[in-house]
């Protein structure tokens, strides 16, 4: 009666009833696309909570509970952690003191008011063991500057911290926190400090927390990049490197810790709200 009334033929109420769109397939087909999207522009680094944070900024409501099924169901899977540790030793003067000026206090109020710095080892085929030395701004955690080198000298930790204060500078009795390794017990590194007059902040022996924001930084660059990788020479190496710091990293890596925006969407806010104060 309603087909009649309608003017339409029954077959076609018919067809219509027998071939409905189930909505929410169809909304699980459009979200596996997004997904596989962000996690392949991601290198496969991102997990279902950043991939979550990206989907919902873009305008998708949906929970990463969602999330992470769908990306079982996808197979997609992030990155694994791959622990290693290098048999190298840090040497120190016990005789000489070092103080903890941060104490674990990992936050800053403005850029260039605390740095982080660290050594890290990556193995490359052409000649073994080669060192990435880091400094890191604590403000919005990027990496201001680094050097990368095939020897572990106060040389290449001297470079790194001079990159950065080209890059961003460190204001007078800033915050400089490293290990007590001898790179950066040395007289050249100690003596640079103290013409800039820039405090030395030293990690326990032995107690990596006192560091933690590098340790994080260190784990990240070796799950994401580095125990990804075969690297032959020491050219792609730092080809890769400079791609990972300063185009991922830098530039498009959300970070939790900074509300999920990148380390330069966090400066960049900084600077925006100074000039519209």
């Amino acid at each position: 009666m309603l087909c009649k009334c309608l003017g339409i033929h029954h077959s076609v109420y018919y067809y219509h009833v027998n071939h409905t769109t189930n909505s929410y397939k169809e909304s699980n087909r459009e979200l596996d696309v997004e997904i596989t999207k962000i996690f392949n522009e991601s290198k496969c680094r991102y997990g279902s909570p950043k991939i979550t944070k990206v989907l919902n900024n873009q305008g998708f409501k949906v929970s990463q509970k969602r999330v992470a099924r769908r990306m079982k169901f996808l197979g997609l899977r992030s990155i694994i952690v791959k622990k290693f540790n290098h048999s190298g030793s840090s040497k120190s003067d016990d005789t000489k003191e070092y103080p903890n000026l941060l104490e674990q206090n990992f936050s800053a109020d403005k850029p260039s008011q605390k740095w982080v710095g660290d050594i890290t080892y990556i193995y490359i085929k052409e000649t073994g063991w080669t060192y990435l030395a880091i400094v890191i701004d604590l403000f919005e955690l990027k990496v201001v500057g680094w050097s990368y080198g095939t020897s572990m000298t106060d040389t290449l930790v001297i470079d790194a911290f001079n990159k950065a204060l080209i890059n961003r500078g460190l204001e007078k009795n800033g915050i400089f926190h490293s290990d007590r390794g001898s790179q950066y017990t040395s007289n050249d590194y100690e003596a640079l400090l103290s013409t800039l007059k820039i405090r030395h902040s030293y990690s326990k022996k032995g107690y990596p927390y006192d560091n933690a924001s590098m340790e994080s930084f260190n784990a990240i660059l070796k799950k994401e990049e580095v125990n990804n990788n075969t690297y032959e020479t020491f050219e792609e190496a730092k080809m890769k490197l400079f791609e990972f710091i300063e185009s991922w990293y830098n530039n498009k890596r959300i970070h939790s810790t900074l509300g999920y925006v990148t380390p330069n969407q966090k400066y960049q806010e900084y600077i925006t709200n100074l000039v519209t104060a």
